[in-house]
This record gives C-alpha cells, sequence and structure tokens, in this order.
C-alpha cells in the first residue's frame, strides 16, 4: 500500500488525535499543549501580518493518530508559514532506532535487524518564511516520543535564519531562550545552543543553515514532568522571540539584489531539510508521514546560482562568514 493511501482527510479535526482515554496520561496532555501553542502563535503571526490567514487541514490515520496542518501563504509579511501538528503510531525499522541509540538515547530493549519497533510519537513543528530579506526565517519543532517498550524521549527547539546580519535582533533572541533555558536547567543554554550550531550544518558545503537558537534531542535524563514544563515555556517563547524581529523589519526597503540573495539562502535551507534533517528523513524512511505535511517546511520560492560568491566586504559576505563560524551572541 502507498503510503500516502492511509491518510484520510477530515473536515474537523477530531477533539483527540491520540488513543489513550485517561486525559491526565503524558501523551494526552502533550497533544493538548501542542494544540494550544498552535492555536496561539497562528493567531500572532495572523495578527502581525495583517492580511494572509492560515488555512487549516485535518487528517486521520487507519492505525491511530492524525494531524492538523495550518498554512498561510500569500500574506504580505509571510511568503509562506506553515505549523503542523501530527500524532503518529506505528512502527519503525531497528535500523532506525539503532541511529537513535548512536547518537546516545538509551532503551529498554534491544532490537534485532529486521525488526520493526512499535512507537508512538507527538510533535509541533513550524517553519515561516517572510518576503523582506531582512525579515529572517523562523523554524521550531516540539516533540515526544516514545515505544511500546518503554523507551521514550523528548526533542525539540527554535532557531533563527536571516539573510542579512542584524546583532541586536541575535541578543535579543538568543536572549529569549537563554532566559528560558537558565529558568529549568543553567546548563540547558550552553548545551542547546553548541547542539544547534553543530546540528544545523550543511556538511556538504561546510556551512550552517542559519544563525542558530537552541536544539536538543534523545532528552530523557530527568523527569519527564520537568521537561514538559521546559518545553512549554520554550514553545510559548516562539513569538516574544520572533515577532518583535519581524515588526522591526518588515517595512525595510530592499533591492533585487538583496532577494537574490535572501532565494539563494532558502535553496540551502532546502538542501539541509532534504538531505540532513531527522524529522523530514524520519517521514521519508518510515512511510509514516503525510508527505504534504512533511515537505510544508520548504519556500515556495529558492534560487540556485552557480558558483555564487558574495563580493568581498558586502553585507552578504559579512554574514557568509557567519554561517561558516558560528559565534556566541551573549
Amino acid at each position: 500500500m502507498l503510503a500516502s493511501a492511509v491518510h484520510m482527510d477530515v473536515a474537523e479535526p477530531p477533539a483527540i488525535l491520540g488513543k489513550d482515554t485517561d486525559e491526565t496520561c503524558l501523551r494526552r496532555r502533550w497533544e493538548a499543549m501542542l494544540r494550544k501553542g498552535q492555536d496561539s502563535i497562528c493567531k500572532a503571526i495572523e495578527e502581525c501580518d495583517g492580511q494572509g490567514k492560515f488555512q487549516a487541514d485535518a487528517w486521520v490515520r487507519e492505525g491511530g493518530g492524525g494531524g492538523i496542518s495550518r498554512v498561510l501563504s500569500g500574506g504580505k509579511v509571510w511568503e509562506k508559514a506553515g505549523v503542523n501538528l501530527s500524532v503518529i503510531y506505528g512502527t519503525m525499522p531497528a535500523e532506525t532506532m539503532q541511529a537513535a541509540r548512536e547518537r546516545g538515547a538509551a532503551f529498554a530493549k534491544e532490537v534485532t535487524p529486521g525488526e520493526r519497533v512499535p512507537f508512538f510519537a507527538c510533535g509541533l513543528s513550524c517553519v515561516m518564511h517572510p518576503r523582506n530579506p531582512h525579515c529572517p526565517t523562523m523554524h521550531f519543532n516540539y516533540r515526544y516520543f516514545e515505544t511500546e517498550a518503554g523507551d521514550w524521549w523528548f526533542g525539540g527547539g527554535t532557531d533563527l535564519t536571516p539573510a542579512y546580519l542584524d546583532e541586536e535582533d541575535l541578543k535579543h533572541f538568543h536572549g529569549v531562550y537563554k532566559n528560558v533555558c537558565d529558568k529549568h536547567d543553567p546548563a540547558f543554554y550552553p548545551k542547546f545552543k553548541k547542539w544547534a550550531d553543530d546540528y544545523f550544518v550543511i556538511k556538504h558545503r561546510g556551512e550552517t543553515r542559519g544563525l542558530g537558537g537552541i536544539f536538543y534531542d534523545d532528552l530523557n535524563d530527568r523527569d519527564p514532568e520537568l521537561i514538559v514544563k521546559f518545553a512549554e515555556e520554550a514553545l510559548n517563547s516562539v513569538v516574544p522571540a520572533y515577532v518583535p524581529i519581524i515588526n522591526k523589519h518588515k517595512e525595510d526597503s530592499f533591492t533585487q539584489k538583496q532577494k537574490e540573495w535572501q532565494l539563494i539562502r532558502r535553496g540551502r535551507y532546502v538542501e539541509f531539510n532534504l538531505v540532513y534533517d531527522r524529522g523530514t528523513i524520519f517521514g521519508l524512511k518510515t512511510g509514516l508521514g503525510r508527505m504534504e505535511s512533511i515537505m510544508m517546511t520548504l519556500p515556495e520560492v529558492a534560487r540556485w546560482e552557480y558558483d555564487h560568491k558574495p563580493e568581498p566586504g558586502s553585507e552578504e559576505a559579512k554574514i557568509m562568514e557567519l554561517f561558516k563560524k558560528p559565534r556566541d551572541w551573549l
């Protein structure tokens, strides 16, 4: 059966996408938290845009679960913005579990080659591509994963991808997330900031996708309730970290050359997402992801110019140095 055949569109999303009947269990509360975050973030982005509206579509899966995709296109500020909620039940190849083990996640049972491991995953992911080259792209993802054998972990983060450098913007964005991290564990920000710098790397280019933020994965080193509280605050900080930057720059004037540079950097964004992004690869390899929701993260327009090199001393060259060598912002 083709992967797309297991997804069925529905006119209205069910009140609960998960199969658990106990509303106090972690799975139910995690889904509810993400749905609340999806609502509030979409509302704030619509208010900032002033023109575009998110169009929502919902889907369910034969084996349980489903999702709610919200996509804004043709906005005044955002060319494309998507916020996608997914709840997935399925099985994944033992090789995928082995890859997680190599990253350091602990497991409750061993798996053998060829075995398929039942799992539950629930996440909220977002990418927003503004029109103005002086407005940065923003991405976030917060997710929970567990297997029937009792394994569990959290992953997530929020990061910024500007085409042009404004140091005050980066100080603001990173400052918001440092404050969130420090409330929960002073070790979080330096660890997760470096993790973002190391993860969002386009290896075949030798450069980062953007200028970072926070990123973490396979997090299961403490009481899960503590991680849920941290993730909830990080998710609720998306708007105060990002929207003030957009409001600052959305009316900035720009040239055709600056727009072309933005599109070249969007091309890099596409390369990272299709070649290295774990969420994209997971969705494609397991065959459980809804294709439109997976590809929602890609911009509507991008550019690949042969052997492009920024002019020495230009603003493009200045930020390119930071893509080659990340720095601290605080």
